[in-house]
């Protein structure tokens, strides 16, 4: 490249600079090295005289294109921009973050970070790394999660060609998630938590509305219409593809909404008045609460399938159960209306042998 010259710096750097056309003396250094992308933009610029300033820190290019932490740091930046134009959720890149800069840090048996080798993992060291986590298996499940859809997404773009994580088994398969809050557990839980605090709104509000914890903290009067006479809630879900939510309020959420001495945006506030800042806040504080009240096995999300099975059981229909959990597919509420609609055949097919001679 005519006028490019490389000086080698006593801490063994180099230093890029570039003799300007027409002017031989007259040199011009450049702020990035031949890897950025932009470099031939700045050493152009350069030929013309001209010094383009440094380029904003670009995560991407402290790594070796082709490496395990350039194929993060890319899957990641891509997931940020799409989170930035509304086509994916910030929960999923909060989720997924932190696992894949931890899977890249993990350490192999000779002692290198993972992040140092190429991108192409081998299958084998996926599973040691998941089976390396089997003290937490639903962080190992959702590692592994992370890993399969980056690999599908640089799969689909060229940059890979096999997605290594395919087939690599979970340990929560087919374990039903959490588990659903049964009516001896609500009761034993408002038997501690009484009308009026805090702990009894928020099991409420969870119980009466069927809202996910990530739209439970930001939910408020602000939420609330009233069309026909009727006071109603209605929301959009911050769960990607979720459909928006409209529901009446029935009497006792709108009691518990109302019983609380202070009142704010939102309808749960913490000790200090104010609303909790994000979903894990609400979901420690939940978490605190089931303890005190003895139930250290349940969670927000088994109050949800709760309140999804006993809609089915009352009868409502796979599409009722869609319209108030928010549900843009109908096979996802199937999970609610398959077991209730299998026993009632099977009710009807026993009566059917009750008059049998045996």
């Amino acid at each position: 490249m005519p006028g490019l010259l490389v000086e080698k710096l006593p801490s063994g750097n180099e230093r890029y600079r570039v003799r300007v056309e027409g002017r031989p003396g007259h040199r011009i250094r450049l702020h990035i090295g031949p890897d950025h992308r932009n470099f031939m933009d700045h050493y152009h610029a350069a030929r013309a005289g001209i010094e383009l300033p440094p380029e904003p820190e670009n995560l991407i290019d402290r790594f070796v294109r082709g490496s395990l932490d350039w194929l993060v740091a890319s899957y990641l930046d891509s997931l940020e921009a799409k989170v930035i134009a509304g086509l994916a959720s910030d929960l999923t890149l909060k989720q997924r973050r932190p696992l894949l800069l931890d899977l890249c840090n993990r350490l192999n048996s000779s002692g290198h970070r993972f992040g140092q080798y190429r991108m192409e993992m081998p299958t084998f060291e996926i599973v040691k790394a998941h089976e390396a986590m089997a003290n937490t298996p639903g962080t190992a499940d959702n590692m592994l999660k992370a890993v399969r859809a980056m690999y599908k997404w640089s799969s689909e773009r060229g940059i890979t060609r096999v997605n290594p994580a395919t087939g690599v088994s979970r340990f929560n398969i087919n374990r039903g998630g959490a588990r659903p809050w049964t009516v001896e557990d609500l009761r034993q839980y408002r038997s501690v938590h009484l009308p009026g605090s805090t702990a009894h709104l928020c099991i409420t509000l969870f119980m009466f509305t069927a809202c996910r914890i990530s739209d439970a903290y930001r939910l408020g009067r602000g939420n609330e219409f009233t069309r026909d006479g009727v006071l109603g809630l209605g929301w959009q879900p911050q769960k990607k593809g979720s459909s928006y939510v409209e529901i009446p309020v029935l009497p006792p959420l709108y009691k518990a909404t109302r019983a609380a001495t202070v009142q704010g945006n939102a309808y749960l506030l913490t000790e200090y008045g104010q609303p909790f800042k994000s979903a894990e806040g609400l979901r420690n504080k939940l978490k605190k609460w089931c303890l005190d009240a003895d139930l250290p096995d349940l969670s927000s999300h088994g109050i949800r399938k709760g309140a999804g099975k006993l809609l089915a059981e009352e009868g409502c229909t796979q599409y009722e159960i869609m319209a108030v959990h928010g549900h843009a597919e109908a096979k996802t509420s199937e999970t609610y209306t398959s077991g209730a609609e299998r026993w009632k055949l099977a009710r009807q097919a026993m009566k059917r042998l009750e008059g049998m001679e045996w």
